[in-house]
């Protein structure tokens, strides 16, 4: 059982390593330890940005011993909401910091110079940054592959321009192609000038032999199951831009603001489009057989003939952001949004929702010219937002500027509230399939498609006919949430969870030592976890103004048809009810 923590305290430029098997043995690890760590780090009502608030990883005990185990999830607080950011990414870095033999790292204080930080095994340095502070996410791990070589395992995280200049929907970049993305990760890594962590590590001690043979057993009945069944095929074939032919045919994609549901052009940015035009290679997080990072190759001219090359990953969120909600018609040009969102380090979900608010509110004259800065925004204009997006990161005039604090900011000074696409302060993900799925967005402890997937279950909903009294709705939501807290305390890849079902996960627990009984005892814990995660939001001050839905939803008809504002708000506050949220 991994149970070593690292605090580094960047302030003091010093390190040390507790034991705390406590944390681990009663929650696991991911987020359940993660969150109990927060309480303890976080001091009640810190600045975000304040080097008071920590940045705390945490992986999992299953963590490169079984497939599609592979995550590690980030806490602080968020810059962009005040509340819980809880972000998960896939890569190495999970494994590599299992290996390296910890089970959390907890990140205090602040330089005040640029730096980054090494963890080499047990070797652990603090180091002077200030090359590498300006660049790319890009160019950055391309020079900290050359100087910081590591053994085993190796995985680079860094921030992008827009961490360094505090833009509250920054992100970090996870090797390449993978993210702690959401809720200002990078942001609270820019305020403690942190550019980039390496972390490398040996494969950790053996598994006793007792087990052994139970292990391989169970390792290949998993292993089996993900590349002789069809259960994760659609993640290898297409990946999850999949999503967008159906999610249109159904009239859930959300497109130009939310004014549609569909796109005339969804057949021109779909996974199926993409893999036969633009796909040059799949990529796997370690320890994962399936494959569902796909990579396109875009093209950029420059003067004269000659072309700028280069390789972006694509998902269906991204395509949606910096797509459909767009109007961006092409796949070559939602390539190219992405590669400057990659590029700047920026989360590529908030940033469609602000540019996809910023052309509705210029399209209706609530922002002047004057404060554009030259551009005139306008659905589908590719070099425009990638403008846009270049300024927001660099904070550049008043709009701009406004736009990285986040929308709230933007309303404030400009108006439109009503159709900013916003849910909790976090930016709207890419479903608009009925009352489950907005449910789910506002009461998710991180407003996100995959805390409780609100998205799936309306689907389901479309299929069978069903409709259930929304209290009856709520509770599913809370349910599947409270699994997915033990889910993410493995820090497993949701993508598998049709395969490690609650026996599967129970079994393999046992496996390594714990002690749960039944799974009524993992959803015991689970539930418990997920109290904790709203419990620290309700100390930080959230309130039920804070989770209004934004009144756009309620116009553009959904794949349930249009959605009743009435039956929603009915939903919400039982759920405010049942949490115990204030007024």
């Amino acid at each position: 059982m991994l149970s070593k923590v690292l605090y580094v305290d960047l302030t003091e430029k010093r390190y040390w390593v507790e034991e705390r098997p406590e944390l681990f043995e009663k929650y696991i690890g991911g987020i359940g330890v993660a969150i109990k760590l927060l309480h303890e780090e976080a001091p009640k009502g810190v600045d975000p940005l304040s080097p008071e608030n920590p940045l705390i990883f945490v992986t999992g005990p299953l963590n490169g011993l079984l497939p599609v185990m592979s995550k590690a999830v980030l806490v602080f607080k968020s810059p962009l909401n005040n509340a819980l950011g809880e972000s998960h990414a896939g890569g190495r870095f999970g494994v590599a910091m299992a290996w390296a033999g910890y089970g959390a790292i907890v990140i205090r204080g602040a330089s005040e110079t640029p730096v980054y930080l090494a963890i080499h095994g047990d070797r652990v340095k603090i180091k002077d940054a200030r090359a590498l502070w300006g660049t790319s996410t890009q160019a950055c791990g391309r020079v900290l592959r050359e100087i910081e070589p590591g053994s085993g395992i190796r995985s680079i995280i860094r921030i992008g321009p827009a961490g360094e200049n505090l833009v509250k929907y920054a992100n970090i970049n996870v090797d390449s192609f993978r993210h702690f993305g959401r809720l200002g990760t990078g942001a609270v890594m820019g305020s403690k000038k942190l550019k980039a962590i390496v972390i490398s590590g040996l494969m950790r001690g053996k598994l006793p032999n007792n087990v052994r043979g139970e292990y391989y057993k169970l390792f290949k009945e998993i292993y089996e199951s993900i590349i002789n069944t069809d259960a994760m095929k659609k993640y290898h074939d297409l990946g999850t831009p999949q999503n967008v032919l159906p999610l249109n045919a159904i009239r859930g994609l959300p497109t130009r603001n939310l004014r549609e549901s569909t796109f005339e052009h969804a057949d021109k940015i779909s996974g199926e489009y993409f893999a036969e035009k633009l796909l040059v290679k799949k990529s796997a997080c370690l320890s994962c057989p399936i494959g569902c990072i796909h990579v396109a190759i875009l093209r950029q001219p420059l003067p004269g003939y000659d072309y700028e090359t280069m390789f972006v990953s694509y998902d269906y969120e991204p395509i949606f952001a910096l797509g459909s909600l767009l109007g961006i018609g092409s796949a070559e040009g939602v390539l190219a949004v992405i590669e400057a969102s990659e590029r700047l380090g920026l989360d590529a979900m908030y940033a469609g929702v602000s540019l996809a608010w910023a052309t509705e509110a210029f399209e209706r004259g609530l922002i002047p010219e004057e404060d554009t800065l030259g551009i005139k925004f306008s659905w589908g204009d590719v070099d425009n937002y990638v403008r846009a997006l270049e300024l927001i990161a660099k904070k550049k005039g008043k709009l701009y500027s406004l736009l990285a604090e986040g929308l709230q900011k933007a309303i404030e000074e400009y108006g439109g509230k009503e159709f900013a696409l916003i849910f909790g302060g976090n930016g709207m993900p890419g479903y608009h399939n009925g009352i489950a799925t907005h449910l789910g967005y506002l009461i998710g402890a991180r407003h996100s498609h995959l805390d409780n997937a609100g998205y799936s279950y309306d689907q389901k909903l479309l299929k069978s006919g069903e409709r259930p009294p929304v209290e009856r709705i709520v509770d599913d939501l809370i349910e599947e949430e409270a699994w997915r807290c033990i889910t993410n305390s493995l820090v497993m890849c949701l993508f598998a969870r049709k395969i490690y079902t609650k026996d599967k996960v129970l079994e393999a627990l046992r496996l390594i030592g714990y002690k749960f009984e039944s799974t009524d005892d993992l959803m015991k814990l689970g539930y418990e976890i997920f109290k904790m995660r709203w419990e620290y939001n309700i100390r930080e001050g959230v309130r039920r103004k804070d989770l209004m839905p934004p009144e756009r939803i309620f116009e553009t008809e959904s794949s349930l048809g249009v959605i009743s504002k009435e039956e929603l708000m009915k939903g919400l506050n039982y759920f405010f009810e049942r949490m115990g949220i204030p007024e």
